[in-house]
């Protein structure tokens, strides 16, 4: 009965698409995009029924938000004088938190257990997937800003989708949860020199500023994650948690010189905004940390259910704002864009393997190295785009790079995962990472 509700969801959506070809040649455009956001609910809604399929649901879900916003952008752009767009840095925020406060000091124990597999899946990610993108980027005839954003996608960092497709596929997901957290502790500086070298060429960059911004974006919500973690969990000793403590107002405390540097600001601003990172930051997750941890007695479940709800949503949010404001640029150049990025994509997962082939490492990790290096944290690129004020064509490729990844991402790893390899699944940790945000 069940599976007889959910054909009939994808049979019902056939028909809905079909008919929007047809209102479509018929020149109304209005019925044309009812129609086709309403069957890709529909087909979201009908893969839940099929293990198989099930995976692809969310993706869906974020190909529905894009298409709404295509043929409706007016409504995903502001809500009377509130720009839209301003909700993507707190919503990246919120995730990179959700991200961090289910991460401790454990996840990088794999750079002594597995330091091959950390340092080449390191290199390989800020390596072949810049240079791959600024090789796009100097091919086809792009306008600049546009070509910049394929470059930026290229120069962040992996993000959490490649942690879900590596424990999908059967990988090594120490290693893919370890290559994750090294690449994004690295962003702030890499991915700005990076940028500067290769984006450059297209747009002016300004080091300081977009290292601020990744700092901002990305390291703080991370620590006050760590700190949350920290506090609430109780797994730590003494001694660890004062390191830990210490280490984390380090951070904070190097964020604030370079906002001094980035903005030139003088002993006053720099004391207001330590102490506004010091309580929003560091004393905040404490207090937050202390007084869940009463409330909810020890079960986190809930907690972690409501932070991956906000993590999936706030993406699709990002993705919907950005297709919005970008539409019309996405219109002249949208086929094309897409053809480069699948390209882009595609070239991360095949040289990200090959690398790890002709260096020896086992089947799991080169399965592993292949989505680290062909999945990239498109929210960062979203937010460094609508920080430089170009999210409406810096942040096309980001827009539909993120989509494109999960799609492609999501085939790989169920195809890997009908091919196990020898020793079974990665003991060293099983759980699905999709309920560590």
């Amino acid at each position: 009965m069940k599976n007889t509700l959910f054909r009939f969801f994808l049979i019902l959506s056939a028909l809905l698409i079909i008919g929007s070809f047809i209102t479509y040649l018929a020149g109304n455009i209005s019925v044309t995009g009812i129609l086709l956001i309403t069957g890709f609910i529909g087909i979201a809604v009908g893969v839940r029924g099929f293990p198989k399929l099930r995976g692809f649901s969310y993706t869906l879900w974020i190909l529905t938000a894009v298409i709404a916003s295509m043929f409706f952008p007016r409504y995903f752009t502001s809500i009377g004088s509130f720009q839209l767009k301003a909700l993507i840095v707190p919503l990246l925020q919120i995730i990179m938190f959700g991200m961090g406060s289910q991460m401790s000091f454990n996840d990088f124990t794999g750079i002594i257990k597995m330091p091959k597999g950390v340092i080449i899946g390191v290199i390989s990610q800020f390596a072949i997937m810049p240079l791959v993108g600024f090789t796009i980027a100097s091919i086809f005839n792009f306008p600049a800003e546009i070509a910049a954003g394929i470059i930026l996608i290229g120069c962040v960092p992996s993000g959490l989708a490649s942690n879900v497709m590596s424990f999908l596929a059967r990988a090594n997901l120490a290693l893919a949860v370890t290559i994750s957290a090294i690449t994004t502790l690295l962003s702030p500086l890499i991915t700005p020199i990076l940028m500067k070298w290769l984006g450059g060429q297209f747009i002016e960059v300004d080091f300081w500023s977009m290292m601020l911004d990744i700092l901002n974006m990305i390291i703080l919500p991370i620590v006050a994650g760590f700190i949350f973690n920290l506090f609430s969990k109780k797994e730590a000793d003494l001694r660890s948690g004062i390191i830990q403590l210490i280490s984390y107002l380090i951070i904070i405390l190097l964020t604030n010189l370079v906002f001094v540097k980035s903005k030139n600001a003088g002993i006053i601003e720099f004391l207001i905004q330590f102490a506004k990172s010091m309580g929003w930051f560091y004393f905040l997750p404490m207090a937050g940390a202390i007084f869940l941890s009463r409330f909810l007695k020890g079960n986190y479940n809930y907690l972690e259910k409501i932070l991956s709800l906000i993590s999936m949503v706030g993406i699709a949010v990002i993705v919907t704002i950005i297709t919005a404001s970008g539409r019309d640029s996405l219109l002249q150049v949208g086929g094309l864009l897409l053809i480069t990025s699948l390209l882009h994509n595609l070239t991360g997962y095949t040289l990200g393997y090959s690398l790890a082939w002709l260096t020896g490492m086992p089947e799991r990790d080169r399965r592993t190295v292949a989505f680290e290096v062909g999945m990239q944290n498109g929210g960062l690129a979203s937010g460094l785009a609508l920080q430089m004020g170009k999210v409406a064509t810096v942040g096309l490729a980001p827009a539909i790079f993120g989509p494109l990844m999960n799609i492609t991402g999501s085939v790989l790893a169920n195809w890997w995962r009908g091919k196990p390899v020898k020793g079974g699944e990665d003991k060293s940790r099983s759980e699905d990472p999709a309920k560590r945000e």
